[in-house]
């Protein structure tokens, strides 16, 4: 195993984490700004009052993105798995 393949496996392992991070990470950051200007315009200093609609935005992001974070998922795990015969031999 030579380092360029350790470099590799670790880039791809990072991006495959980007790509199924980015868009639970974007459906809690659009929500927290959205909260935050309704706080803003209706003058509610509740820290806990975006907590909920972060959660459900996260959870709707799940349940709609879910079967594609899974199978991007299954595909980086398989495409591992197969190549371990050529970076041991």
């Amino acid at each position: 195993m030579n380092p360029q393949s350790v470099v590799t496996l670790a880039q791809q392992g990072m991006e495959v984490m980007l790509v199924i991070g980015a868009p639970l990470l974007l459906a809690a950051l659009i929500t927290g700004l959205l909260v935050s200007i309704f706080q803003a315009a209706t003058q509610i200093n509740e820290a806990t009052l975006s907590f909920l609609p972060k959660l459900l935005a996260v959870l709707a992001t799940l349940v709609i993105a879910g079967p594609w974070m899974i199978q991007l998922m299954v595909d980086y795990i398989q495409r591992l798995f197969t190549s371990i015969p050529s970076v041991i031999g």
